[in-house]
């Protein structure tokens, strides 16, 4: 792991105003040779740093350090823990969980992932101070056989809490993919652990690209977006994961009580690809149809010659036909 970047040379910088050595070096506290040492950790995480003589540093890019103060404001039953640089959220929370109990609510969230995971074990492309990468960990006691449907529950939950942000065409691509147009701006990981019938926990890892550009996607294949280009501006990351939090929240405690059936009808209505022509890709057989929605246990429903066929998630994998 790098060592760690002092938080107050971030917030110095985040202006995108220069700044000189000697008042880097008088806000950190050191010398102005050790001042060059922490600028460099700056680039070694692909920060854009500027040097002008007789003027000083500045990032090109302005970054918002993440704030477990605004993420948690005005929220109940979470404790939100920020960490510069981890493998993945969710293999942090795992390892919490194996070291002793965890309470439902905790929440990790990353400036930076060095091995972030997608689903079927892709990378998740995470630089440093521009998207979101948390986790948050919750307790279910009937256990793991209850939680059909729970991946879908969450993108339901990004989807509206985009929807409070001004976003109000965001699509989600079954099981765990949230679109803009045909390019993905976010993506769900549930990982689980414990008793099949009994007491288990869930850790729910979402990926969301915030401020992200073209030049910082290197490592991903496929179409993508972030909310910044959707909406012409630099988005704070605290604010946004805040408004992802409340209707987690919310639809997490209710799919506790009531389980998938009353989201139905949402999902139906966000669906990207109800009704459309698609290939289900299960290894290397694929099978044509067109998607029907999903069925009361979430999974993948397809008209495929005039018969209905469900899937699980597993190794199945979804695309539109064209």
């Amino acid at each position: 792991m790098a060592k760690k970047i002092p938080d107050a040379l971030l917030e110095l910088l985040s202006d995108g105003e220069f700044h000189s050595g000697e008042a880097i070096g008088r806000v950190l506290g050191i010398s102005r040779a050790a001042v060059w040492k922490q600028l460099q950790k700056l680039d070694a995480l692909s920060l854009q740093l500027e040097s002008v003589k007789g003027k000083g540093y500045r990032l090109l890019d302005t970054v918002e350090s993440l704030s477990a103060e605004v993420i948690a404001e005005g929220l109940t039953g979470i404790s939100v823990d920020v960490i510069q640089e981890l493998d993945s959220t969710n293999a942090e929370l795992l390892r919490r969980a194996a070291s002793g109990p965890v309470a439902s609510g905790a929440v990790v969230v990353a400036e930076q992932q060095t091995a972030g995971r997608g689903r079927r074990g892709r990378e998740w492309v995470s630089p440093f101070g521009k998207n979101l990468y948390f986790s948050l960990l919750w307790n279910f006691s009937a256990g793991a056989a209850s939680l059909d449907g729970l991946s879908l529950v969450v993108g339901i939950s990004v989807v509206e809490a985009l929807e409070s942000l001004g976003v109000d065409d965001a699509a989600l691509k079954w099981p765990n993919d949230v679109l803009l147009g045909d390019k993905k701006l976010a993506g769900v990981l549930l990982e689980i652990a414990g008793d099949a019938t009994g007491l288990c926990h869930v850790v729910i890892g979402v990926g969301l690209n915030v401020n992200m550009r073209g030049g910082e996607s290197h490592g991903i294949t496929q179409a993508w977006t972030s909310l910044a280009d959707r909406l012409d501006e630099v988005q704070s990351r605290s604010r946004v994961l805040n408004a992802l939090l409340q209707r987690l929240l919310v639809n997490v405690r209710r799919f506790e009580r009531e389980g998938l059936t009353p989201f139905a009808a949402q999902w139906l209505r966000y669906d990207a690809f109800a009704e459309k022509d698609v290939v289900v890709s299960l290894g290397e057989r694929q099978i044509f149809g067109v998607a029907k929605g999903i069925t009361d246990a979430g999974l993948l429903q397809v008209d495929v010659d005039g018969q209905l066929q469900s899937f699980n998630g597993g190794e199945v994998s979804l695309r539109r036909r064209l």
